[in-house]
């Protein structure tokens, strides 16, 4: 037996199965499938890789996303913007590409120092935040010193 628990989300509805699949509202799109996945090492001291992946339904129709990738303190400051691993460009709204048809796994790196200061960043939380098209997702880390 599937028992579903249904909202309501702004103007949309959406229904989750326990037990079962998610689906989604009438007349919705469905959501580009990306996925943020955790840095590792975490903890991490100096420097750590932040992989994320772009399913193939991002980059339909030749469709070049723009994508961001932000360090953030507790306090909501930006801190840092990783690079992309293999062409070292910082992750600022940057165009991506992918040719696979399965979609393509990315990873940035960070070395731990703080923008513009080249100070390595304090013990603690931080937040990373994947922006992909307007789309946000975010996660926790952890530098230990």
């Amino acid at each position: 037996m599937t028992r579903y628990a249904w909202a309501v989300l702004g103007l949309g509805l959406w229904a989750a199965g326990v037990g079962g699949g998610a689906g989604r509202a009438w007349g919705q799109t469905p959501r580009p499938t990306v996925e943020l996945k955790q840095n590792y090492p975490n903890p991490f001291n100096p420097a750590t890789t932040i992989p994320f992946s772009l399913g193939a339904d991002v980059f339909a129709n030749g469709h070049r996303p723009k994508v961001s990738l932000k360090i953030y303190n507790v306090l909501a400051q930006l801190v840092a913007v990783p690079i992309l691993q293999g062409t070292g460009e910082a992750l600022d709204d940057l165009e991506l590409s992918c040719s696979s048809a399965e979609g393509c796994a990315f990873s940035a790196y960070w070395d731990g120092n703080v923008r513009n200061t080249g100070q390595q960043a304090a013990s603690g939380v931080y937040l990373y935040q994947l922006v992909v098209d307007g789309q946000r997702f975010t996660r926790k880390m952890i530098i230990m010193k």
